[in-house]
């Protein structure tokens, strides 16, 4: 009972207390839509007190943009009388200036002080342009005050641009040179400018390289001092060209001019190639619009003297150095070279007798074609102009084919012949096929120096027709007298060993078939085709010793028709050899099979037991 009882009292303070909570609850809510409905009317009220400002703000603004628009129409009319009356001021001082002049006594402090130069020079240079116009009659003597006063002027400023570059003072050089930009003298601002510019410049031996680390330098610097740095930069270089590298181009080429060639040359070309490299280098700088022309003029007024005639100096001296070196050749071999005949004029006999093989064209000619071929380029074609580098190209080329072609290989090919003996002489040698290998080393020498050097200076010009023939026409003049000459040669050796009869034995045989393999190896190497009937009727009189020489020639022989043919000759002597047993089954082989039987009984009866009985019964 005290438990419920307990709970009970709770009860009722709880109730107690939720009507007092609410009470209060509505107490607070009828409070605060008083105040909401205090805060809307407050609103209310702001907003028509909004709306009224926004109204005189708009007055307000409509009435600023009327007195701005009346301010604007004042200023004009202000700005109007002013700028007359500025005139008028400027006007009126320059006519006090005038009067200075015109009185002989120049008082105003801008005149006297010399810190004021800078607003002397405005007026005298306006005053200046004024007296041009005054009548000479009447103003004859201020007009040559103000020209003096101006001159003057002009040269203070020019002594003050001076001063100031040598002191490094950048900024006073600026200002001075804006100050001389209206005068006549600007131009001799820009002088004085570039000569103190190369003082100590070229001091070094290499004018080249000293001149562009000057234009570095004076381009970094004068866009510092100058509205017109392009024209200032190209001015300087302008000056190096035409004063420092066209004398000192002048000094190094005039001395060997006339007294030697080759170094005339050398000098020309270095220096023609150093003045375009430097011109490279220049072409970084900005010098106006078209410098790449600019350049080109000035590398061409320093050369135009030199190279005008250039061709015909190379032409001489080539000519000269060319016939030198083919004499130096023939004077080391003992030679006096002489026309070759074969008429009645009897020099072909004596030229054999005296050559004997000194005037063929040896490893050490090659020396001398690599010599020729070697100066034929040397200065090289960059000194020709372009328009005329394929007839400059042909000339040399033609130079060429005379000195190294006619008078060299063709001469040789004609001793040659000369020296090869009749079909009716006890003597042989190989001396023309000496020179035909050498001949045809050489010319490919001289054609491999035609397509690397020639062709890319003539490909796309007439001229190439034109040496594409001379060349063709060489070609078949040397083989012509290689055909008669080859055509020659082994009817000499066979008529030869026709001669030897019945000595033909031991050491002498020997001689022979070296001889003759020789000149298997040689036509191999020239031409890789000869008459088998021939060589079949030469290896008959051959001994046992020819397998060792044919198996060499063998070996160095590249061919396939030759090498079918030496594997003919060898078994050929393989017959002398052999057992009489295996004579039949070598006679019967793939390499002697088709030939005549008469040819192989004639190489059998070589064999020293040719006359056996054993052998004939063998081989019948």
């Amino acid at each position: 009972s005290e438990l419920l009882e307990e709970f009970v009292n709770h009860i009722q303070e709880l109730q107690v207390m939720d009507e007092r909570i609410q009470r209060k609850v509505e107490k607070l809510e009828q409070q605060c839509q008083k105040e909401a409905k205090e805060f809307a009317k407050k609103v209310q009220e702001l907003q028509k007190s909004n709306q009224v400002a926004f109204q005189h703000f708009q007055e307000l603004d409509e009435h600023i943009s009327y007195v701005a628009t009346k301010v604007c129409h004042l200023g004009d009319q202000l700005e109007g009388v002013n700028t007359p009356r500025q005139r008028a001021v400027e006007a009126q001082k320059l006519m006090k200036y005038f009067n200075e002049f015109l009185d002989g006594e120049l008082k105003s402090d801008v005149f006297t002080n010399s810190e004021k130069i800078k607003e002397a020079a405005d007026i005298i240079q306006k005053l200046h342009l004024i007296a041009q116009e005054l009548p000479f009659d009447r103003f004859s003597e201020v007009k040559s005050k103000i020209a003096s006063k101006y001159h003057d002027l002009e040269c203070q400023l020019i002594q003050e641009f001076t001063s100031a570059q040598r002191r490094g003072e950048i900024s006073r050089m600026r200002e001075v040179a804006a100050v001389l930009l209206h005068f006549k003298g600007y131009s001799h601002c820009v002088d004085v400018y570039i000569k103190q510019c190369q003082e100590g410049a070229f001091l070094r031996n290499d004018v080249f390289e000293d001149a562009a680390i000057l234009c570095q330098r004076v381009n970094k610097q004068v866009g510092e001092v100058f509205s017109n740095p392009e024209t200032v930069l190209a001015k300087l270089i302008q000056n190096i060209f035409e004063v420092k590298l066209q004398s000192y181009v002048k000094d190094q080429l005039e001395e060997h001019r006339k007294s030697d060639a080759e170094q005339y040359l050398k000098n020309l070309y270095d220096l023609y190639t150093r003045t375009t490299n430097l011109s490279s280098k220049l072409m970084e700088f900005n010098l106006g619009t078209d410098k790449q022309t600019f350049l080109s003029k000035l590398i061409k007024s320093i050369f135009i003297s030199y190279l005008e005639n250039y061709i015909e100096v190379e032409i001489g001296y080539l000519k000269s150095r060319s016939a030198m070196i083919l004499q130096r050749y023939y004077d080391s071999k003992n030679h006096q070279k002489r026309s070759i005949g074969t008429g009645g004029g009897g020099t072909a006999v004596p030229m054999v007798q005296m050559c004997h093989g000194r005037t063929r064209l040896t490893v050490g000619s090659e020396v001398v074609v690599l010599h020729l071929l070697n100066e034929s380029s040397s200065f090289s074609f960059k000194l020709s102009d372009p328009s005329d580098l394929p007839k400059n190209a042909f000339r040399i080329f033609s130079m060429l084919v005379e000195f190294l072609c006619t008078e060299h290989i063709d001469y040789a090919l004609e001793t040659g012949l000369a020296g090869i003996p009749s079909s009716d002489s006890k003597n042989a040698n190989l001396y023309f096929l000496d020179v035909v290998h050498q001949a045809n080393t050489i010319f490919h020498l001289f054609d491999k120096q035609f397509n690397d050097h020639l062709m890319p200076l003539i490909s796309s010009s007439p001229k190439l027709s034109e040496c594409l023939q001379k060349k063709k026409d060489i070609i078949e003049q040397m083989e012509v007298k290689l055909d008669m000459g080859i055509d020659r040669q082994p009817s000499t050796l066979c008529n030869l060993n026709e001669s030897y009869g019945s000595f033909w034995n031991g050491i002498r045989s020997n001689l022979v078939l070296m001889v003759f393999c020789q000149f298997v190896f040689y036509v191999n190497s020239l031409l890789g085709v000869f008459i088998e009937t021939e060589i079949e009727e030469t290896v008959k009189h051959f001994n046992l010793i020819a397998f060792r020489l044919l198996n060499e020639a063998h070996l160095k022989c590249k061919i396939a028709l030759v090498l079918q043919l030496f594997d003919t000759l060898h078994a050929l002597c393989n017959l002398l050899v052999v057992a009489p047993d295996n004579l039949k089954q070598v006679c019967s082989g793939e390499q002697l099979a088709n030939l005549d039987k008469n040819i192989l009984h004639s190489f059998v009866q070589l064999r020293v037991d040719y006359r056996s009985a054993r052998l004939a019964r063998h081989f019948s």
